[in-house]
């Protein structure tokens, strides 16, 4: 079995498979390594044998949950890491260490799953875009708040604006100009997401040309699917990349 870890800045995404290229039969997000270890231990017949792994936090954060992991499962561990190429996609950045391992490798999964020209818009914590001509060059992108740092901002740094998670969620029933200081921040952050979305899709027209696909990928995905026709919500795109950069052997 393969455990496959996505480290991120606020969640520990998690999946098993049973064997390379096979379909996930567990899959799960912790909030610490302690959570996820503890997750693991609950799952009935579980024999890990290797562990890939992403991880965008501190070197010492992640040798502390690698650490815990191995002394309860025994595993050999594939860690990602940065490549100035990989899987027919050359990193784009001027110093390719420099660019996030998460988005790097949803640059690998879009363009696999793709096959040509794509644009990937990860859209957690923070929103980042990536663009990949046709022959595998990545041209870069942007990297700006997503929705959680937008809305922290407002309600932590504007002193009349408070409201619970549960005003928030109720606020985005609709779009309509809000009557209230919840919808209109809630209302305003998400229309100045999907208007981000757009741009991004606009821009992708004129770089890539007219034939191009749009992967959508974190939490957020599923609120601006419909910002452009046939752009793709692929929940597990890190982990696709994550396979191509770590792969392993059969049998």
């Amino acid at each position: 079995m393969i455990l496959e870890l996505d480290c991120g800045n606020t969640l520990i995404k998690w999946r098993i498979l049973p064997g390379e290229g096979q379909a996930p039969r567990h899959v799960g997000s912790a909030g610490s390594d302690v959570d996820l270890v503890g997750q693991l231990d609950g799952l009935p017949g579980l024999h890990l044998r290797w562990c890939r792994i992403v991880s965008v936090r501190s070197d010492e954060e992640t040798s502390r949950l690698l650490e815990k992991l191995t002394r309860r499962h025994p595993v050999e561990v594939r860690q990602a890491t940065a490549a100035p190429f990989c899987s027919g996609v050359r990193n784009g950045y001027e110093d390719y260490r420099r660019l996030g391992l998460d988005r790097w490798l949803a640059v690998l999964g879009g363009y696999r799953l793709a096959g040509k020209a794509c644009m990937i818009i990860d859209l957690g914590t923070a929103i980042t875009a990536d663009f990949v001509n046709a022959g595998g060059e990545h041209l870069g992108g942007y990297i700006c708040p997503g929705l959680p740092l937008m809305r922290a901002q407002l309600r932590t740094h504007t002193r009349r604006i408070r409201y619970d998670d549960a005003e928030a969620d109720q606020a985005l029933a609709d779009l309509s100009p809000g009557r209230t200081s919840a919808q209109a921040v809630e209302r305003g952050c998400l229309q100045m997401l999907r208007g981000f979305v757009g741009l991004q899709c606009a821009q992708a027209a004129s770089l890539l040309g007219a034939d191009f696909d749009v992967f959508l990928t974190g939490g957020d995905a599923a609120l601006v699917v419909d910002v452009w026709p046939g752009a793709r919500n692929v929940a597990d795109l890190v982990f696709v990349g994550l396979a191509l950069a770590c792969p392993i052997e059969r049998g």
